[in-house]
């Protein structure tokens, strides 16, 4: 659902051919949209068959192909506008692989599971820094932004829970756990 919102919600803002369409979701909402190319492609066309998108083949051009552009149809606002209340109403409660991993975390020797959680430490925290670089926006976007923000803070704070507790499992010199 929140794929077809997305593209439909930017169909709104204006008319787009399919590779600017892309283009502007892996740039400005990668971080918080997974569409791949041809998911979203494959999207456009079941909501053009659908009606709620029109489509103009725009002719041959310097070295391009033909391409299509699509615009939001009268059904496909009122589409919209339902995915729209749908997806603000629901909660799905988030699931995360990691947690299997963590689950099983005592099987492994504490220096390696450490030194694997670091890692993912690093990750996060290169993440985080890439979001609060994010320009300032208006509005409702900002409000996104910041759930990721958050979303990220948390997993930090989780991390350093984890691995302090594997620390204390750490043997010492003389091979006892502290």
């Amino acid at each position: 659902m929140h794929r077809r919102l997305l593209l439909l919600g930017l169909l709104r803002r204006e008319d787009m051919h399919g590779y600017r369409l892309n283009e502007f979701v892996e740039r400005e909402m990668a971080f918080c949209a997974d569409v791949k190319k041809p998911t979203a492609y494959y999207l456009l066309d079941k909501l053009a068959e659908k009606g709620y998108l029109s489509e103009k083949q725009e002719p041959f051009s310097e070295g391009r192909p033909p391409r299509k552009t699509y615009s939001i149809t009268p059904e496909g606002e009122l589409y919209f506008r339902r995915l729209l209340r749908e997806n603000l109403r629901q909660f799905e409660p988030p699931t995360f692989p990691v947690d299997m991993s963590v689950a099983f975390l005592e099987e492994l020797p504490p220096a390696e599971a450490l030194e694997l959680l670091h890692e993912r430490q690093r990750l996060v925290e290169e993440r985080l820094v890439r979001l609060r670089e994010t320009p300032e926006h208006e509005g409702a976007l900002q409000f996104v932004i910041d759930h990721h923000i958050r979303h990220f803070e948390a997993e930090l704070d989780w991390l350093h829970e984890i691995t302090g507790w594997l620390e204390t499992r750490q043997p010492d010199s003389e091979g006892k756990r502290e």
